[in-house]
């Protein structure tokens, strides 16, 4: 079955999903399709996208990306775009953009193979001080906390054309809604869907955003689109990706590709997630696990025998990824992983690697970055072939059985930490990114001034030749 987004006058589809293989296709579960977007490179799924900052999957360049990746396509936000306006101040540069058929790939210099996804906000999200309201969103930009209207990001869209954009939904992140504030989501949500499907933004493709709230609180909304924007939407964003099971089966956006937005903690996250029939993910840890120094090192259904020297003392499972500031990296001339195939683990080893980041060279968070997208691209691709072979609970089994069930934690310090990304608290908040020195101690001073006074061996030859007198 062949899902579209919107049509133009010649009735060509920019966005089409198929259902190739589902272990029960009224019902849900696991299943195998294909996403194409016109343009783009195919998205076989279950698959991911890679998830951006600021325009750039972060430690990797457009060259790398197209040289060293295996994902089909890349995750930004609006917010990472925009700043405050007002009082003089022009439009963001981005918005300005133009006489391209893709401004969003153009201004961000994103390979064109890749298919963009454009979201209000970045995943994950900064939660913001002040509530939605009833015509806008709180985003949080590199200037500060500011409001986006849905006609803004309806403008937006309509300007950078994204192959894919997530409509506007009533979010509450960071806080759980109480009784009054879920009563409106679902409305808000509906009218801005309504707006932006009879914009007449030609054939883009849109996604509609699924509230991560208790399903019988937006059934409203869920029958309107059954009802009436089932043909105009090309997909179904979750916040919760628990309530696929409460989708109607059998209905007209059953067949629609889903996007989980919820944000996975771990590979057996992702696995429960594709139980319920989940398709496409956008995956945070990657990232979180690149800029701790972990290698991740899973593989699906389970990991080769070779690749238990890194169980824990103690357990029979094996960890989901390597801790490169360990110093028992620092001599070894092995890869990330045995038999890996990606740039990182064919030319490099551990102790490069190791070295790289005790010297804080960002080359060594590049050599992580594709090594672990290339792992999660595995991952996916062993869970489609699993899918295929009709094996996919039993595989399941086998992992959990396999490895730990958290990501390891890391011992030594990132990167640099982008102030974006983060709120100030208040008063007394510690730094995010530790300081290069520290101021020193009196006794410490003390001492520094007397070895500085203190004259050295050859300090009366240094003075008979003019240099600087001898502190006695």
């Amino acid at each position: 079955m062949a899902v579209t987004g919107n049509g133009d006058a010649a009735n060509k589809p920019s966005c089409v999903f198929e259902v190739l293989s589902a272990v029960d296709s009224d019902t849900g579960g696991a299943r195998i399709g294909r996403l194409a977007v016109q343009g783009r490179k195919e998205l076989n799924t279950p698959d991911f996208l890679a998830v951006s900052s600021r325009g750039v999957v972060p430690h990797l360049t457009p060259d790398v990306l197209a040289s060293h990746t295996q994902f089909s396509g890349v995750h930004m936000a609006l917010e990472d775009y925009i700043e405050k306006t007002g009082n003089g101040k022009k439009q963001p540069p981005i918005l300005s953009c133009g006489g391209n058929s893709s401004p969003l790939h153009a201004f961000t210099a994103m390979p064109s193979k890749f298919m963009s996804l454009l979201t209000p906000r970045r995943t994950p999200a900064v939660s913001a001080p002040v509530a939605n309201s009833k015509t806008s969103i709180a985003l949080f930009t590199s200037t500060g906390f500011q409001p986006l209207t849905n006609a803004d990001y309806i403008a937006a869209i309509r300007t950078l054309k994204p192959d894919i954009a997530v409509a506007l939904g009533d979010i509450p992140y960071g806080v759980k809604a109480g009784a009054k504030r879920t009563a409106k989501m679902g409305d808000r949500t509906e009218q801005w869907l309504s707006e932006l499907l009879g914009s007449k933004i030609g054939e883009q493709a849109v996604f509609a955003s699924i509230l991560p709230i208790d399903f019988n609180r937006q059934a409203e909304y869920i029958d309107y689109l059954l009802d009436e924007a089932a043909s105009d939407i090309a997909g179904l964003a979750f916040y919760d990706s628990n309530l696929i099971t409460e989708i109607p089966a059998a209905t007209s956006i059953s067949n629609l590709p889903r996007l989980s937005l919820d944000e996975p903690s771990s590979p057996h996250h992702i696995l429960r997630q594709i139980s319920l029939g989940m398709d496409i993910f956008t995956v945070p840890f990657i990232g979180f696990a690149t800029d701790g120094g972990i290698a991740l090192t899973f593989r699906f259904p389970q990991p080769f025998p070779d690749d238990f020297d890194q169980v824990a003392e103690g357990t029979t499972a094996a960890s989901l990824g390597i801790d490169m500031w360990m110093p028992s990296h620092a001599t070894s001339l092995l890869p990330f992983t045995k038999d890996c195939a990606c740039y990182a683990c064919t030319f490099h080893h551990r102790a490069y690697v190791q070295h790289l980041l005790s010297a804080k060279e960002m080359l060594g968070w590049i050599l992580l970055q594709i090594h672990n997208h290339h792992t999660m691209s595995c991952f996916f691709a062993s869970i489609r072939e699993s899918i295929a072979r009709g094996t996919f609970d039993e595989d399941c089994l086998a992992f959990a059985r396999a490895y730990e069930s958290e990501l390891p934690e890391k011992s030594g310090q990132g990167p640099r930490a982008r102030g974006y990304h983060f709120k100030t608290e208040g008063p007394g908040e510690s730094k995010k990114n530790k300081a290069a020195w520290g101021d020193l101690g009196s006794e410490e001073k003390a001492a520094v001034v007397d070895s500085a006074l203190a004259p050295d061996d050859g300090a009366h030859e240094l003075e008979n030749k003019g240099f600087a007198e001898v502190a006695e």
